[in-house]
């Protein structure tokens, strides 16, 4: 058995972008990872812009100027400034070359033809230059960048309109056991309805991952077997939940092992989610997480997103951690570090009851872990503690 330390550093070594990338449209690349560095085609702003509303001047010696002319947002005209002209002018516009400064409307008094300034002029005031931004040619987003809205509307600000991405993996998402049937269904004695497969669909999804498969294996070994060969062969990322433990109908482990999978841990000293495999076959990444839902989801945020964000090209594959101090108090059983559901608002963060590895009614209103590493037994309220932030907004 190993520690969350070893674990989370036995992933990241064990896991690496897909080397295949696709063509896409900027405007469907949300949650993509860029595979090659973006160089800008253009300067940005492609001419001085007026950063406000007001006039532009060519500036002289004195506070009143000659206006002669108006220049508002797209205009191509570039009218001609002589010393002490000026032209009305509009954010975004472009600003003639014989202007050097603009003065916002609000410090002006027109009269006629006529305007007088009450502010301080100097040049290049309120002037977004040439290739203030970016200029021609230089990175514009570098390669292992996950694509947001805001960067989207920067590409597409600089007139790109395709980019070389990553290839996201595809996944097998399987569900092991017997008594597990589906929601809808009346419920026998005995059952259960099985939440785990759509839990982890929806959490997939949520990160951006869409090329899914679900399956469902039955506590039979050859079944197992079987089934795990096939999604294997032909699939990037495995995430098996149930039948890993050492119960009497838990073969998971045993086929992985008779399949050829290199175990790299089993077992992790943490609660929840101690009976936690990961491994590798011919490129194929392979998680089997506990059964229990709250264990399998929190085994998920903290060891399989960050290999599937890895897998998938990015440079920032962990997840953000920050100090914030406890309104709680908690004290560990045990020596295994733990992942507590918790709340984190205002720099101040809140320890959830209900913390049991197969209840999801805590999970359901948390938005983060407290983190109890090995070497600490309790928690004070005020205590500074760290917090994992869950990527669920």
């Amino acid at each position: 058995m190993i520690t969350v330390e070893q674990a989370i550093k036995a992933v990241q070594e064990n896991t690496s972008p897909l080397e295949f990338k696709e063509t896409k449209n900027v405007v469907n690349t949300c949650g993509f990872v860029l595979f090659e560095d973006v160089f800008s085609p253009i300067n940005m702003p492609p001419f001085n812009q007026s950063a406000m509303d007001g006039y532009a001047i060519n500036i002289h010696d004195k506070t009143t100027y000659n206006l002669i002319d108006e220049v508002k947002a797209g205009d191509e005209n570039q009218p001609i400034l002589k010393t002490g002209d000026t032209v009305r002018i509009f954010t975004g516009a472009a600003v003639p070359e014989t202007a050097n400064a603009v003065i916002m409307q609000e410090k002006v008094t027109v009269d006629g033809q006529k305007i007088e300034i009450d502010d301080l002029v100097s040049k290049g005031k309120n002037i977004r230059p040439l290739g203030e931004q970016i200029k021609k040619g230089k990175v514009a987003l570098k390669k292992g960048m996950k694509l947001t809205p805001a960067s989207i509307g920067y590409l597409t600000s600089l007139g790109i309109t395709e980019v070389e991405v990553y290839k996201k993996p595809s996944i097998a998402v399987i569900v092991t056991g017997d008594e597990l049937i589906k929601a809808g269904k009346s419920l026998p004695y005995g059952k259960i309805y099985e939440s785990n497969s759509i839990m982890l669909l929806n959490a997939l999804s949520s990160l951006g991952f869409t090329n899914i498969s679900q399956h469902k294996i039955n506590d039979n070994y050859t079944n197992t077997l079987a089934k795990l060969d096939k999604v294997i062969k032909k699939n990037d990322m495995i995430i098996i939940t149930g039948g890993i433990s050492v119960g009497d109908y838990d073969f998971v482990g045993k086929a992985l092992i008779e399949l050829g999978v290199k175990e790299i841990f089993y077992k992790v000293k943490q609660k929840p989610g101690k009976p936690l495999f990961f491994g590798v076959k011919e490129g194929t990444t392979i998680f089997a997480l506990p059964g229990n839902p709250a264990a399998a989801l929190s085994c998920f945020y903290i060891y399989v997103n960050s290999a599937l964000q890895k897998i998938a090209g990015n440079s920032d594959y962990s997840l953000t951690k920050v100090i914030a101090k406890s309104n709680s108090e908690y004290i560990k059983k045990g020596d295994r570090a733990q992942f507590l559901k918790a709340i984190l608002k205002n720099g101040n963060v809140t320890i959830l009851e209900g913390q049991s590895s197969a209840m999801l009614h805590t999970f359901a209103l948390a938005n983060s872990f407290v983190y109890v590493p090995e070497s600490i037994n309790a928690i004070n309220i005020n205590d500074d503690v760290e917090v994992i932030i869950l990527p669920i907004n």
